[in-house]
């Protein structure tokens, strides 16, 4: 399926590993023109050669001002923006007795500050061209609490709304937003953490994780000409394990 995404542009967050990496990947792989950034530079420049003309920016997201940064950076390289993936590392974890005030302040930053400074920034540009998609990578703890992430099920509930008010404010301007909700995805982050990784499949419908090329699949698909009647939607890439309506 021809996607209709040659030539369109697009700034990618946190794409030197993980999500935000195959999100890239897939819209390079369609002929979208991407910039990515992440704050170390050896780790973007070693995505950017395994990104067919991706062009890297050493960026720190959780830095103020950074959301803004990068979007004017990456539309002034490549001439315009029609896409934005807002994507950000996940905030501390704790149960909320264990959370101080400089967790919640360090968990805004990230999941917040930097998503609205983007949009803000990209929204101009694409409001003047009458074309644009965002996509908020988020998680399924925005719609099902997980257990020891505190802030992110309170933060990443909160992205939810303001996807669902500005996809009907910018609707107008022939702009979709979405959001994507990945569930548990085979990344060097999941590995890290330590987790089981077979004990957690088997609670999956499917019964497996999901890979990332998956999320990036999806990723790609509300980016393109085939999705325009798609807006203002919370989309799970879960295997089928969130259980809410």
């Amino acid at each position: 399926m021809d996607l209709g995404l040659q030539n369109k542009r697009a700034a990618v967050q946190g794409a030197s590993s993980g999500l935000g990496f195959a999100i890239a990947k897939a819209l390079a792989d369609e002929g979208v023109r991407v910039v990515i950034c992440s704050r170390d530079p050896s780790r973007i420049q070693a995505a950017a050669r395994a990104i067919p003309h991706a062009h890297p920016l050493a960026i720190d997201l959780d830095s103020p001002g950074s959301g803004a940064q990068f979007v004017r950076e990456a539309a002034g390289y490549l001439g315009g923006l029609d896409i934005l993936i807002t994507n950000s590392g996940g905030p501390p974890k704790g149960d909320f007795s264990a959370l101080s005030s400089q967790d919640w302040d360090a968990g805004y930053h990230r999941l917040w500050r930097s998503a609205i400074e983007s949009i803000r920034e990209a929204l101009p540009l694409m409001q003047s061209q009458r074309f644009g998609r965002i996509l908020l990578s988020t998680s399924t703890a925005a719609k099902e609490p997980i257990p020891h992430l505190t802030i992110s099920n309170a933060y990443r509930a909160g992205l939810l709304g303001l996807m669902k008010s500005l996809s009907q404010e910018v609707a107008p301007h022939n702009i979709t937003v979405n959001a994507l909700l990945p569930g548990f995805t085979r990344t060097k982050r999941m590995e890290d953490w330590g987790v089981p990784l077979d004990q957690i499949a088997k609670e999956i419908p499917l019964g497996r994780l999901a890979e990332p090329e998956e999320f990036g699949a999806l990723a790609a698909f509300l980016a393109s000409s085939k999705a325009a009647y798609i807006t203002g939607q919370a989309i799970a890439c879960d295997g089928g394990l969130l259980k809410s309506i």
